[in-house]
């Protein structure tokens, strides 16, 4: 994958100049590594000023800046040119063992049977529906293939059908920034309508008089969900109705439909406050009224049913949240009743409503629970799961009269199922079990647990761990560490038919359920941001040293990556313990801490001063900037290194992982890999076809088994 050059070499290589340039850009052959110009760059506040040598790489129309990328681009093409067999053969092997010719569970909504299904050698979903009614017809919605003919990417947003089932509004994405046109289709005649509306999240909501819609439009430049239209189907667009505007650039805005229909809810969040208004969907030319104003610190979701609204909510104190009910004609917090009160150790997430039951899901030390409860009696009980470590989730149940709930079950070592559970009789329909094709997986052959290390603090950080039944636990196996560990979002232990390539291999795959996630509860969350965002990073340290302690893996053999804010993690751990690590995949790293929430033209800042602190308040300046990678990077010796970004990125600037790379090259006192892969056609998420996306994986897997096969 590469051949190493030590500093010197690599500098003698790349003095060279072109006579013809007229700036001081150094040109690189295919066999040189990048060195980025600097352009020493002063940025100043609470009279302290930082020197960013690197700044000028944030304008993607510039060809210099182009340039620059193009080059760190061919540099990784030629530096894993020697894998490039071997990424086939791994994506040859994840893509047999799909089904290509899949079809998702259909669920039902307002009198029909909604479907995806997959065909054979196809990259993209095609959208179906079947009326509910004796030898009724597949009727094809979208075909995605035929769609995204011609574009390097595409994206379906949400489908929105109408309620007389005639209609749907879609949105399109073809660049990968996360801005969606929206289209409607007459879904008998395939006719598409001139209404066309740009620049929004890609959904939309339809009121029950099926011509008029809402949706979310985005500020053009930080593409900030800010504003609600309402739009009559068959007039110009210019005419539509602006019926909220969130002025507070901290927050977000949104629409839906309750799932009783009777409500159109926009709904307005920052990370740590709601707010909510509310309309009757047969009256969408009418006032939309605040259900109940916005306290700061005051989280709350609504659902409705009969003549009362439920309100999951922190309030009160509520730290892991509780349930509360209040009257439809009185939704004043003041009104709020608790239903089920808060627990210490039980985190309430959330209440999926049906016409006789509700459910609930929850977690109790670290474990999805799913609890069904009688709206008549109380009466309850939980769903029964048997691994030491699972995932479960509650499905799509768009249905309100209907006793079967659909959820969702697997493991690190147990495949995908969806089920139908019939809440009555307590009987269970497995609607479909993932299929893992090739004719070697055995669950039997593979372990899975959960472990628990000791943090510096004393606190107890658990960890989900799988491996071959086969693989040594004597400190010679490789091992992956995945962390995340930001937004209060938990990476539940699922399965994966992609992560077998590396368990047949002989590798250890641990995900390190640091603070900062909600896997032990919301406080588990608030100990892992603003001022006790270190704890993240420490965290996912002594998890390595515990594993490393416990024979699990080495540090010559072990990995670690993380992407978005789990790229922040990557480095943060790597500049304060980088011997820990033999390589590190940051994918799409989010490592530019302080300039970025410094600046609030760029999307996502304002809204996540609530999760990192607001760098114009000093004591969060100060935090974040001890801290963030790039102002972090020293003259030492880094791990292995493979670095990713997308050139459309809307989430995390391409920008930032650039500069990073830049900074690393010129500081870094080893001769180890350091590899930045850009995909100049998509974004945050990377490619938009489901075996394309393989493509990449297999990339970020050729360099960690490379890595191994070089030590042994």
């Amino acid at each position: 994958m590469r051949c190493i050059l030590k500093k010197a070499f690599i500098f003698l290589l790349s003095i060279s100049f072109a006579a013809s340039c007229k700036s001081d850009k150094k040109i690189m052959s295919q066999n040189t590594v990048p060195v980025a110009k600097k352009m020493p760059k002063s940025l100043s506040i609470h009279g302290d000023t930082r020197i960013d040598n690197y700044y000028w790489l944030n304008d993607r129309e510039d060809k210099e800046v182009l340039d620059y990328l193009n080059e760190e681009k061919t540099y990784y093409e030629k530096m894993m040119q020697h894998t490039v067999s071997f990424q086939n053969t791994l994506f040859e092997e994840m893509k047999s063992r799909i089904k290509e010719d899949d079809s998702s569970v259909p669920y039902r909504q307002n009198g029909y049977w909604y479907a995806t299904r997959y065909e054979l050698g196809k990259e993209y979903p095609i959208y179906s529906r079947k009326a509910d009614l004796d030898n009724a017809e597949v009727q094809e919605l979208f075909d995605c293939n035929v769609m995204a003919q011609g574009l390097d990417y595409f994206k379906l947003g949400g489908i929105a059908v109408s309620p007389n089932n005639e209609l749907a509004v879609y949105g399109v994405d073809d660049v990968s920034r996360r801005e969606y046109t929206l289209k409607v289709k007459n879904l008998s005649t395939g006719e598409l309508y001139k209404d066309t509306i740009e620049k929004t999240t890609g959904g939309a909501v339809w009121a029950n008089d099926n011509k008029t819609f809402f949706y979310s439009k985005k500020d053009p430049v930080t593409l900030r969900s800010d504003k609600i239209y309402k739009h009559v189907l068959g007039t110009s667009t210019v005419e539509d109705v602006l019926v909220f505007h969130e002025e507070d650039e901290t927050f977000d805005c949104f629409v839906y439909k309750t799932k009783s229909k009777k409500y159109i809810v926009i709904g307005s969040s920052s990370t740590l406050t709601s707010e909510y208004r509310i309309i009757k969907s047969d009256d969408p030319n009418g006032d939309f009224t605040v259900f109940a104003e916005r306290a700061r610190g005051i989280e709350y979701s609504i659902a409705h049913y009969k003549d009362d609204f439920y309100i999951l909510t922190n309030k009160d104190d509520a730290t892991n949240f509780k349930l509360m009910k209040t009257a439809e004609a009185n939704t004043s917090s003041a009104s709020w009743e608790d239903f089920i009160p808060h627990r210490k150790d039980v985190l309430l997430e959330d209440i999926e409503i049906f016409k006789d039951f509700y459910v609930i899901s929850e977690r109790e030390n670290g474990l999805a629970k799913i609890k069904i409860v009688r709206w008549d009696s109380g009466e309850s009980y939980f769903l029964p799961f048997e691994d030491e470590t699972y995932t479960a989730y509650v499905g799509t149940n768009p249905d309100f009269d209907t006793e079967i709930v659909r959820y969702g079950y697997n493991s690190l070592t147990t495949p995908s199922s969806i089920i139908d559970f019939n809440m009555r009789t307590q009987e269970k329909d497995i609607k479909k079990e993932q299929e893992v094709l090739g004719g070697k997986f055995l669950k039997e052959n593979y372990t899975s647990e959960r472990i628990w290390a000791t943090a510096r603090d004393g606190v107890k950080i658990p960890m989900s761990v799988v491996y071959h039944k086969d693989t040594k636990l004597d400190g010679s196996s490789p091992l992956l560490q995945y962390g995340y560990g930001s937004y209060g979002y938990t990476l539940d232990p699922n399965f994966s038919t992609v992560r077998l390539s590396l368990l047949d291999r002989g590798f250890i795959y641990v995900i390190a359920h640091v603070r900062g996630s909600e896997y032990l509860g919301r406080q588990w969350y608030e100990d892992g941001k603003l001022l006790k965002k270190q704890n993240s990073f420490t965290d996912f340290i002594d998890c390595s040293k515990y594993l490393i302690a416990h024979k699990y893996t080495s540090p010559e053999h072990l990995y670690a990556e993380g992407g978005s804010a789990g790229g922040l993690l990557m480095g943060a751990v790597v500049n304060m313990e980088p011997s820990l690590y033999h390589g590190v995949i940051a994918a799409v790293p989010f490592v530019d801490v302080v300039t970025t929430m410094l600046d609030d033209t760029i999307p996502l800042t304002t809204g996540e001063y609530d999760e990192w602190g607001n760098p114009n308040d000093k004591a969060y300046y100060e935090y974040m900037k001890a801290y963030s990678p790039y102002d972090n990077v020293t003259s030492i010796e880094y791990p292995n290194m493979l670095i990713t970004t997308g050139l459309h990125d809307s989430q995390v600037q391409y920008w930032e992982p650039a500069k990073w790379v830049a900074k690393l090259r010129d500081l870094k006192k080893d001769s180890n890999l350091l590899l930045f892969d850009i995909n100049m056609d998509a974004g945050h998420g990377g490619a938009s076809g489901r075996f394309e996306s393989l493509k990449e994986v297999a990339k970020e897997y050729a360099f960690l088994i490379d890595l191994e096969k070089k030590i042994n």
